[in-house]
């Protein structure tokens, strides 16, 4: 029997993603000057960035990675367990458990690896479960299939969900994973409610607050601390450093135990170049900053209320969150990405988000802000919204009639 010919496939697949207008592009930025970016000639208020605190073009992170790259070089040279391991990496990963209120940190490269390491180095039997929420990041569903786990999702947020599915799970060991801040919806995983779940199956409760670090809690320590949790209740937990802290890469923090056997068996961490130093640097200065100002987190809580007033007065009808991701639910891909489209030609860029990185018939403008934003641009862009509204439903109520 012949093999099916792979181009031919790949022209399917292309075929069928523009029939159902989900053909994804890059858009090249060529400056960047705070919230304002410079695509295609044209210069944009952004409203898509994860850089919630303002943190990436900070004088003291940019600074602090400068510096390094003059002493230390441009890369590791190897990987962690070779000569990789620096002195900054060390003292990021102190910092971070410090910050967090953990015993230890590990660093990888990106969150995604880092999810992977986690589950790939704990999961290991064939009949090992990891329960997920059914909303999780990619990288957390991507990593129980690669690690040769038996995945078991439960309903957004659903706490007995997950308690269901931890006591129909098989015999070995179990996982219970959530996302803290989940990345398009913007609310947060109950997780008072998820440890007590996770303590009467006997599995170990997994947090990946990429989202939370930095912007949750009084002191941004995310939303284990904010819950009142820490490591007893949550053995593991990660924090990125690509978002609200404006860098790269990203930390697992846990027990002693659990941390040591990462650094000696997640094949993600053994087999990959460490980050660069220079990067470690940049972190580091970033951690310190989130730390101290607390100003930036007060201006996001203001800056997120003033959105989602002006938003009721004009009619927008946005998910609950408290987070600076505010999703605006528009349904079809069609209507967000024309929604996109006229902002973009407003001069703001607001990302378009559709299946599947979101569910079918959940297409969404992901409005996401930073301590960086003006009243005066957070007012802006609700005006800009309702027109841009307008303007969309009245152009497919024209084709309706036409039609």
């Amino acid at each position: 029997m012949a093999r099916p010919d792979l181009h031919e496939r790949l022209h399917d697949q292309r075929k069928l993603r523009e029939a159902q207008g989900r053909i994804r592009t890059r858009r090249t930025v060529t400056r960047r000057d705070g919230v304002r970016l410079e695509v295609d000639g044209q210069w944009l208020t952004g409203f898509c960035s994860n850089d919630y605190l303002g943190l990436a073009q900070q004088f003291e992170v940019v600074a602090a990675l400068q510096d390094a790259a003059a002493r230390e070089g441009a890369g590791a040279g190897a990987s962690h367990l070779v000569c990789g391991h620096h002195a900054l990496h060390e003292t990021l990963e102190r910092e971070m458990a410090d910050w967090l209120g953990y015993p230890r940190a590990l660093l990888f490269g990106s969150g995604f690896a880092a999810n992977l390491a986690v589950q790939q180095a704990l999961l290991s039997e064939d009949n090992d479960v990891c329960v997920q929420d059914r909303l999780n990041h990619a990288s957390l569903l991507d990593a129980s299939r690669l690690a040769g786990c038996r995945l078991r999702r439960y309903p957004h947020l659903d706490s007995e969900g997950a308690m269901r599915q931890l006591k129909h799970a098989p015999d070995g060991a179990a996982m219970l994973v959530t996302d803290g801040v989940f990345s398009m919806d913007g609310d947060i995983a109950p997780l008072r409610s998820l440890s007590l779940v996770a303590r009467m199956q006997q599995a170990l409760f997994y947090v990946d607050d990429a989202h939370g670090v930095g912007v949750v809690g009084e002191h941004g320590r995310g939303c284990v601390a904010d819950a009142g949790l820490g490591v007893n209740e949550v053995p593991l937990q990660l924090a990125t450093l690509g978002k609200a802290l404006g860098s790269q890469g990203a930390v697992v923090l846990g027990e002693a135990a659990l941390i040591q056997h990462l650094a000696e068996t997640a094949r993600p961490y053994i087999y990959t170049t460490a980050l660069a130093p220079a990067q470690a640097a940049a972190a580091l200065a970033a951690v310190k900053l989130a730390r101290r100002d607390h100003w930036r987190r007060q201006k996001l809580t203001e800056l997120v209320a003033l959105f989602r007033d002006g938003a009721r007065r004009v009619g927008l009808e946005l998910m609950p969150s408290d987070t600076p991701i505010q999703p605006l639910l528009c349904g079809d891909e069609s209507t967000v990405m024309a929604l996109s489209a006229t902002l973009e030609a407003s001069g703001f860029l607001v990302s378009a988000i559709r299946p599947p990185t979101v569910p079918e018939g959940k297409a969404r403008l992901r409005v996401t802000l930073s301590a960086l934003h003006t009243a005066g641009q957070v007012d802006a862009l609700v005006e800009a919204i309702a027109r841009a509204r307008d303007l969309v439903l009245y152009q497919q109520s024209l084709r309706t009639a036409s039609a």
